[in-house]
Order: structure tokens, then sequence, then C-alpha cells
């Protein structure tokens, strides 16, 4: 059987015709309302610091190692011992981001809101995509702590008193390699995500986060924001790869959930349009009219 016919019959199967009629909710991003159902209200132990966790990109579509990095993430700070994770959110970029092989920012939405389903704490923000432009990451995570700290008044401590709530960039190594090409990020921006907020950094193979750190002059200055987590089990899944396995009609079936390939069987996406050659980042200049690598 070829692959372009058993994408067509995974399209018409019960689960992707299930996932089709859920998509006409999940797809929903406005009217706007923060998404807080899976959100920790109590904080468990008043020593350690509260934390909720922001992953800006893409994520078109979201895989298994977007998960991945969440679940990575939260081992490793619990382990840390300094953070009670409170929540997590992916906050998909706005269409206006433009780069190559982005789908609507509805079908995004809807890919992630599919994919965290079955978690417990891991919740998709469309306020980001739902803009009328594009927001870069600094006023994304400046969002989160409008609603988490000044709408919410932060989170509730075993003594009935409140306390600010911490929020951090989740990223991977290869976007933090990013943050030294000329022009791309503002150096205003990152001196506010890594000085005010601070970053998880998940590490990717072929990055050398720990020597990047070293040589940048900012995330030296904010190194003490900065986490670094190391990955046990490599993981090498890319949304490129993702939708060139798509446009060549290969199966992506265990790249990304099934509810999500489901979706973009039904949705048809990724099936035109050209792709670069390889995974690196779209980079432009200048900063005053480039987007950030949100891959």
């Amino acid at each position: 059987m070829s692959q372009e016919v058993a994408a067509r019959q995974a399209s018409s199967s019960p689960s992707a015709l299930a996932a089709a009629e859920i998509a006409a909710e999940v797809m929903r991003i406005t009217p706007y309302t923060f998404p807080d159902a899976k959100l920790q209200r109590l904080q468990q132990d008043p020593l350690r610091e509260p934390l909720v966790l922001v992953a800006c990109g893409s994520f078109s579509p979201i895989t298994y190692l977007h998960l991945r990095m969440f679940e990575m993430a939260i081992d490793y700070l619990r382990e840390d011992a300094r953070f009670e994770v409170l929540g997590g959110y992916f906050s998909p970029v706005n269409d206006a981001y433009g780069k190559p092989g982005l789908a609507p920012a509805s079908h995004r939405v809807a890919m992630c809101r599919l994919a965290v389903a079955p978690s417990e704490w891991l919740m998709v923000d469309p306020w980001e995509a739902a803009q009328p432009a594009y927001m870069r990451s600094a006023d994304v995570l400046d969002h989160f702590d409008q609603e988490l700290n000044t709408v919410r008044g932060g989170v509730e401590l075993p003594d009935g008193s409140r306390r600010a709530v911490r929020i951090m960039l989740l990223a991977g190594g290869d976007l933090i390699e990013s943050f030294g090409t000329p022009n791309l990020w503002a150096e205003a921006d990152l001196h506010r995500i890594m000085g005010e907020y601070g970053c998880v950094i998940v590490e990717r193979t072929g990055t050398d986060v720990w020597g990047f750190l070293l040589a940048h002059d900012i995330l030296n200055e904010h190194r003490r924001n900065v986490f670094v987590v190391k990955q046990l089990i490599y993981n090498d899944i890319s949304s490129t790869k993702v939708r060139l396995f798509v446009k060549r009609n290969m199966s992506i079936k265990y790249l990304v959930p099934d509810p999500v390939m489901h979706h973009i069987y039904a949705h048809q996406l990724y099936v035109g349009g050209r792709e670069p050659l390889d995974a690196a980042p779209v980079k432009a200049t200048p900063v005053k009219t480039t987007a950030e690598d949100r891959d």
C-alpha cells in the first residue's frame, strides 16, 4: 500500500473523523480567555519558588520532542529543589511570523491542544497567535506575567497568603544559539528575557550550550538565570522533517501524537509548498523588521 493511500485512509478513519470534529472547537482562538484549567492554584511547598514554564515557537507541527522538553524540564526542576512547577504553556507564534512551512495559527493551536489533552499540567495559550501582528518573545512573557500575577494575584500559599509566580522561557539549545545571530534578537529583549524571567534550556544534538553561554556576553551576564537540562535519551525529531515526510508521503506515526497526525491528514496540511533543504532556522536583518528564530 502506498503512503499516499495510507494517508487518505488514515484521514477517513473513525479516529481521524473524530479528530476533525474536535478540531472545530480546538481551532477556535477568539474570543480570548486565558487558559488556567490545569494551573495549580495552591502551592504545596512555600520554601520553593512557584514557576510556570512557557515555550514560544512555531509548532508547525508540534512533535513528541516539544512535549518531551517539558517533561525533561520538570524532572530537572524537581531534582533541583528550588522551584515548584505550577503549569506549562505552549504559545504558538503569530501568522505574521511568515516562515516557510508555517500552517495557519488556528491549525497550530488546534494541534497543540490535541497534543496536550492527555497532560495533567500542559496547556496552550492562543493569545500570541490571535494578535493582529507578530509578538516578540519578551512581550509574550510579559503577557503571562500580567495574567498570572496582576490579574490572578500570583499563587495561593498554604497559610492563605499569595506570592508572585515566576515565569521562565523553555527553549531548545538550537534556539538559544540563535541569540548570537547578529541583528536577529534585540539586545533589550534578551536582557528582559534572561534578566527578568530566566530560561530553561534543553540540550539538542549538535549544540554546545555551555560553550555558547560562556561566549555570549548577555547570556553570561545572566547565567544564574539559565538552567541547562541534559537529554539523557536524545531525540532529534524536528517539525521541518515532519513537514517534509508529509510532503513526500512518508509515515509520521510515532513522530507526532496520533490526534495531531490525524489533524494533519484530515486538513491536508504541509502537502504543498517549498521547504528548505535543511532544518536550519530562517535568519534575516534588521531587528526592527525581523522575527526572532521561533522554529
